[in-house]
């Protein structure tokens, strides 16, 4: 399972586009509101209606933890002490987390950057204590994987579909959906 966690203030694409692909791959994702609600309002004011909230899970079936950017949605996520908690246990079990544009913040400040090539968007870098910041679109490192901002959404999504289920279907998706960079 793949849980997508969104925050008031979420970059709109970077979710959706990301939850699009995988789910055309096969692949179960559930968005969370970590908010008291279940529609998050985007940073661009398009409003989300999530699966669930957070406290109604227990995540053990959690193969990937997602977090879209965005900001203020970013520092939202990183002020959630629950979802800081989740983080670091699902990371201590040797399992996959994602980030995209200003969320790798987030494992920068729990100290999950330390030694990763990681990526961000551009003045966000500060925040990956530790890491090296390389500027690609998207980056992977181990079970690290992070995008650079909006642009990289699909790209970061097809890299996770290669990850989960293999570069063939990965491949086959970018064809379907004339993805030719």
């Amino acid at each position: 399972m793949i849980y997508v966690f969104l925050a008031t203030g979420f970059e709109e694409v970077e979710a959706i586009a990301p939850i699009d692909v995988l789910r055309r791959a096969g692949l179960q994702v559930t968005t969370v509101s970590i908010t008291d609600e279940q529609t998050v309002m985007g940073a661009h004011g398009i409003g989300m209606v999530a699966d669930t909230l957070f406290a109604d899970n227990d995540y053990s079936d959690a193969d990937l933890l997602f977090l879209p950017g965005g900001l203020p949605g970013s520092t939202n996520l990183n002020a959630h002490q629950g979802l800081r908690q989740l983080i670091l246990d699902h990371h201590a079990a040797g399992k996959a987390l994602a980030a995209i544009c200003a969320a790798p913040m987030v494992y920068g400040s729990l100290g999950l950057a330390q030694g990763k090539r990681m990526t961000c968007y551009p003045g966000c870098e500060q925040h990956l204590v530790g890491a090296d910041y390389t500027a690609n679109l998207v980056e992977r490192d181990g079970l690290m994987f992070t995008g650079k901002g909006p642009a990289a959404a699909l790209a970061l999504g097809y890299m996770l579909v290669e990850h989960f289920c293999g570069e063939d279907v990965a491949d086959q998706l970018r064809q379907g959906m004339i993805y030719t960079f």
